[in-house]
């Protein structure tokens, strides 16, 4: 099983969040995510908010194989100027870029001057940039006068041989998006078969009207994992609200079915069923939020391959 980790939430300095990543790739872990564009959070005000896409770049550059990303907000960029900065990425380390993106905000946002934007118009520009980096991609040279992206003669040089794009998504507008321009579909809810099969069949119906087949969408998933002898269920499901509050509307009866927790045995074979069931290529161990001697343990207890050693 191809298994990546999850290290956000702002909770590590560069030189523990570096040995961490560099430990997974020793452990054969496929990728590593950490923070993305919302490079400050409110909650933590004296925690080192490191940007994301630097980190992101300066990972790529400290290891050799492990496949590196960060969430990226479509409104925190202009559009040709990250479809160079990924272009670049990927001449850099070539196929180990995971480009993650998504039409979430925050409320912070507004301290750095962006605009707020409702829901829709944040998909309709996200759905404009979509567009935009494949054509940058394949060498286009693009103009374009859209509702939120004007270019004038853009071009990116050197063009990547191919980008996969992943794109989270769990509401039909988002899912449509996925339809059309996604390689991956992260699942952006809870591992809860009935939530995740209602979302999948939406998804299914846009592919359709698309002309795409959805079983060629490869599924990644965000997997709340804390390994250990004894745990408060109670206090785990009230950690995992404060890390996810868009999982808000989920009642607790239903949620405490979203958390992996246990023995190492226990986590792994949850984490097995659950790649299984939902149909995950990508299945990603969800530590954030953890401490460093914590996120350690979990990465060498949970190592692909481990239960054979």
């Amino acid at each position: 099983m191809k298994l990546g980790v999850a290290l956000g939430w702002h909770v590590h300095p560069w030189e523990e969040l570096l040995g961490l990543v560099r430990r997974a790739e020793e452990l054969g872990y496929t990728a590593a995510f950490v923070d993305g564009d919302l490079s400050m959070l409110a909650e933590r005000t004296e925690a080192d908010a490191l940007d994301g896409w630097t980190v992101t770049t300066a990972l790529l550059m400290a290891t050799s194989r492990i496949q590196i990303g960060s969430m990226r907000i479509a409104h925190h960029w202009n559009a040709a100027r990250l479809a160079q900065a990924v272009a670049t990425a990927e001449r850099l380390a070539p196929g180990r870029l995971r480009f993650l993106i998504s039409a979430g905000d925050h409320p912070i946002d507004a301290r750095f001057g962006l605009p707020v934007r409702a829901a829709g118009e944040r998909i309709q520009r996200l759905d404009e940039t979509l567009g935009v980096l494949r054509r940058l991609w394949q060498g286009e040279t693009v103009s374009l006068a859209g509702r939120f992206i004007q270019l004038d003669r853009a071009r990116v040089r050197p063009t990547p041989a191919r980008m996969r794009i992943e794109i989270a998504a769990k509401g039909p507008r988002m899912l449509e998006l996925v339809a059309r321009h996604a390689d991956v579909w992260d699942v952006n809810l809870p591992p809860l078969p009935a939530r995740v099969a209602q979302a999948a069949a939406v998804l299914a119906e846009h592919c359709a009207r698309a002309g795409r087949d959805a079983r060629a969408i490869e599924r990644s998933m965000w997997i709340f994992t804390r390994v250990g002898p004894v745990h408060d269920a109670a206090a785990s499901l009230a950690e995992y609200r404060r890390l996810n509050p868009w999982f808000r509307s989920i009642p607790d009866a239903e949620l405490g079915d979203a958390l992996v927790l246990g023995s190492a045995a226990e986590c792994r074979a949850r984490l097995e069923q659950i790649a299984r069931s939902l149909e995950l290529s990508w299945p990603v161990l969800d530590l954030s939020g953890l401490a460093a001697e914590a996120s350690l343990r979990t990465l060498e207890a949970l190592a692909p391959g481990a239960s054979s050693r």
